[in-house]
């Protein structure tokens, strides 16, 4: 375990229909190897001690009896070993049978658990051979079979909690229990349960793996859980069924892991326990059921917690100390880009669709008759007219009334003003030129500015040029200022306080600088063939932007360099792809510093793979740190920016409104944040 992300694992071991010595082996084998490679809660599947299609055998007592003669041989076996196993078998309590998850490790027993809901329909008749447990069944049980100091608990109100580590805390619910329109998991879920486990044993049929993956998927989006859904497999009776071990760790409505059907391979992979808790303090219409619940009992077990030993990229979560990789669950080093193709052209124009509604809705509020940008020739820009554009058509107007300003400085280089006028050509905006040169020596004259220093003053100065200019045109011809700025840039206060800081209405609010770059290139790809004639002046729309998708990030504030960019953004503040990510990680999940540098360390290094066309850079740790310590910097020094942050339209969860979800005081500490890292 590392900082909350437990590893599990669902495995569907070999089986032989009523063998029980057999299966008790296979699992044994299945659960050592899955914890070797450092899983510590390990699910076989439902009756995985006697196989699922043992029928009429059900009710054999030599059957009955040779099942808890193997789990007892499992739980001695145990011992010594630290992962906790949960498998099926029937079991007789209180005169009845019942079809049981046992946890177990180290020795110890520490519960079973009834299945609550019996099919009896189509190819199942369980409810022949065993009874359903009441929601209220909390009862203990003697087991002979080995001697044990306590008495067993024995109902579906129990709740497995880690000694160590109490976001770590699973139910059990055994396949059928999924299925129903009440299953017991969101009442455990309430109770505490950041994971559920479910033994099943769900034949195959056409239609019904897609069917399963929608169940796991969406209850564990519903409950903010993990769901690890462990299927039987292999060796079961085909008589009238066939099962495909088809098996599942899914993860607040994602699938994390899944294997293949009639592969009976071992999944594996970590479910993030401490994000699961903090969502659920952060969703205040999660109720939950109080501690002394009397239909619940907490079951502690021991299970070994390593959250310091860290060495760059490896963590050892084994509890031998052996190193092995950190995750094997993906770390997507782009969290706001989808890292499948079409995928991502669908959040794309999905976006689009919504900055444009926004922006439709606050013209026609308005009754303005004009939308006003500046345009440099970059991204944020860029994007920010396509928004406009796709606006105005909403409301029926045509490109013509948006009024574009292109206001070359002292670092405007002649490939940004170039593409800014074609960019307006393709897209039939009205473009007005202004150069602030003369303007800026002015003010500056006035301040008592020495020209040649280039310090903030110098900066400043043209960035607050430019808002008065696009200000006062937006009063001249009716209509509003469309801000450009980036969710990326509010972050970092990438702006110049009541400069590109203003506007009427922020389009770009809520869209990070990594999603920008691909809604840019997405507008580019649909927008049709580049110009026959090839001239350079006629350039095509896609060709335009594709032309501005490789110029380097810039504000352009300091003179340029024989007509090319003398500043670049990235050099100045560090990556985006690197800010992006610590943003995501910290807004939307709230970890800590030195979980995120792990994190990060992980996925820009060992973890950094191909994602669709999208290559992911590597970064030593060192380096991420540095820009870490920047990003915490900038993050809380610069939020009196963004408590007078323009309207702008959510587009994600990760939002940075003061008016809706990020309120944070302005003058908040820093210093323990950057502690961390530097103790680290």
């Amino acid at each position: 375990m590392f900082d909350g992300f437990i590893r599990v694992a669902a495995i569907s071991p070999e089986v032989r229909v009523a063998d029980c010595a057999f299966n008790a082996a296979r699992i044994e084998e299945s659960a050592r190897e899955a914890s070797d490679r450092g899983a510590v809660l390990i699910c076989a599947p439902e009756l995985s001690l006697t196989g699922y299609t043992c029928g009429d055998l059900f009710l054999q007592d030599a059957l009955i009896e040779n099942a808890r003669k193997a789990l007892a041989t499992l739980v001695k076996n145990s011992k010594g070993r630290k992962e906790i196993v949960v498998v099926g078998l029937p079991f007789v309590f209180g005169g009845k049978l019942y079809n049981v998850a046992a946890v177990y490790g180290n020795g110890d027993l520490f519960g079973l658990v009834p299945k609550s809901n019996i099919p009896n329909y189509g190819e199942f008749y369980e409810i022949r051979h065993f009874t359903a447990a009441e929601d209220t069944l909390l009862s203990y049980t003697q087991m002979e079979e080995w001697s044990l100091e306590d008495d067993i608990p024995f109902g579906s109100g129990l709740l497995f909690r880690c000694e160590e580590e109490s976001d770590f805390t699973f139910s059990v619910e055994i396949c059928e229990d999924l299925w129903v329109a009440e299953p017991p998991s969101g009442k455990h879920a309430k109770a505490g349960a950041t994971i559920i486990v479910n033994l099943s044993a769900g034949n195959e049929i056409i239609g019904k793996a897609s069917y399963r993956r929608l169940l796991a998927k969406s209850q564990s989006g519903r409950l903010v859980c993990g769901y690890i859904y462990s299927n039987a497999g292999g060796g079961e009776s085909s008589t009238d069924m066939v099962f495909s071990g088809h098996s599942i760790i899914a993860e607040n409505g994602n699938i994390l892991a899944e294997s293949k059907l009639f592969e009976d391979t071992t999944v594996l992979t970590e479910i993030d326990v401490r994000g699961l808790a903090r969502d659920r303090r952060y969703l205040n219409s999660f109720k939950t059921i109080l501690p002394d619940d009397p239909e619940y009992l907490t079951v502690y077990f021991p299970c070994e917690v390593r959250t310091k030993e860290v060495t760059g990229n490896v963590i050892p979560f084994s509890k031998y100390g052996v190193d092995t990789p950190v995750f094997h669950r993906y770390i997507d080093s782009h969290p706001f880009v989808p890292d499948n193709i079409v995928e991502r052209a669908e959040r794309c124009e999905e976006i689009l669709t919504m900055q444009a509604a926004g922006l439709a809705k606050r013209l026609a509020f308005t009754g303005a008759q004009n939308a006003v940008l500046g345009i440099s020739g970059g991204l944020d820009s860029t994007l920010a007219l396509l928004v406009a554009v796709r606006a105005m058509q909403k409301i029926g107007k045509t490109p013509d009334t948006i009024t574009a300003l292109t206001m070359p400085g002292f670092g405007t280089s002649s490939r940004t003003n170039d593409n800014a006028h074609r960019l307006c050509a393709a897209l039939g905006v009205s473009l007005r030129e202004v150069d602030i040169t003369e303007s800026v020596k002015e003010h500056l004259k006035v301040l008592g500015h020495d020209i040649d220093d280039h310090s903030v003053v110098f900066e400043n100065a043209q960035a607050r040029i430019r808002t008065l200019i696009l200000m006062d045109t937006a009063n001249k011809c009716g209509g509003i200022v469309v801000g450009t700025g980036d969710l990326s840039e509010l972050a970092l206060g990438w702006s110049t306080y009541n400069g590109d800081h203003m506007s009427m209405y922020g389009v770009n609010a809520g869209v990070p600088k990594t999603l920008v770059r691909h809604m840019v290139r997405y507008v580019s790809d649909i927008s049709g063939a580049p110009a026959k004639d090839g001239k350079a002046e006629n350039l095509s729309l896609s060709e335009v932007l594709i032309d501005i998708l490789d110029t380097p990030v810039s504000p352009e504030l300091l003179p340029t360099e024989n007509g090319e960019i003398s500043q670049k953004t990235e050099d100045l503040i560090g990556p985006y792809e690197l800010h992006d990510f610590f943003l995501y990680h910290m807004v939307r999940w709230g970890r800590k510093p030195q979980t995120i540098l792990q994190l990060a360390s992980y996925a820009f290094g060992r973890g950094a793979t191909r994602r669709g066309d999208i290559d992911a850079n590597t970064y030593d740790e060192e380096t991420i740190r540095k820009w870490l310590c920047v990003f915490y910097r900038r993050f809380f020094t610069q939020q009196f920016k963004r408590s007078a942050l323009p309207d702008g339209p959510k587009i994600g969860s990760v939002a940075l409104s003061p008016r809706g979800d990020w309120r944070m005081p302005s003058d908040a500490e820093v210093r323990q944040w950057l502690e961390e890292l530097n103790e680290s």
